[in-house]
């Protein structure tokens, strides 16, 4: 059974935080997943991980092309990645069920802390999943390090 970690961006936006995030779920062995609602966004978030730094090269693709069972990331707006994750991480305030926090071993829900409908959105998803049994952490940037402030469930 796994857990939703709710990442709140308020110092850095979404193209530098999501590589952070990416490259510690992929040493952990995991396939990830990343659900957005827009292609377009998607796309431009496919642009910005090819533009990262060369020593931190995050092997990823979006949804739709011919290997995407094979890879490490797979970008999508869609459920059922191909590549068969691990870990979902959402962004933008893709739809998250619980069955799929149940399901993975890790859920991460990323959402801008500047934007307050997608703060009032990520508030709806943890009372959501939480409601729904799933155990969540509240993570803050806030400090200008990665600290939980927040925890629900076991």
């Amino acid at each position: 059974m796994g857990a939703a970690y709710f990442y709140h961006l308020t110092r850095n936006p979404l193209e530098v935080a999501l590589p952070q995030l990416l490259a510690r779920a992929l040493q952990a062995g995991w396939r990830v997943a990343v659900r957005g609602r827009n292609p377009e966004r998607m796309d431009w978030l496919d642009q910005q991980l090819w533009l990262g730094a060369p020593d931190g090269f995050l092997p990823h693709g979006l949804a739709g092309g011919p290997h995407d069972a094979e890879q490490p990331v797979l970008l999508t707006t869609g459920t059922g990645a191909a590549n068969d994750p691990a870990c979902l991480m959402t962004v933008d305030g893709a739809d998250l069920m619980p069955d799929e926090v149940q399901r993975l071993e890790r859920v991460c829900v990323i959402f801008d802390g500047n934007d307050p409908e997608a703060v009032n959105q990520a508030r709806a998803q943890w009372k959501a999943l939480t409601d729904a049994g799933c155990a969540a952490q509240y993570w803050s940037e806030e400090s200008g390090r990665w600290e939980k402030k927040a925890e629900r469930g076991a």
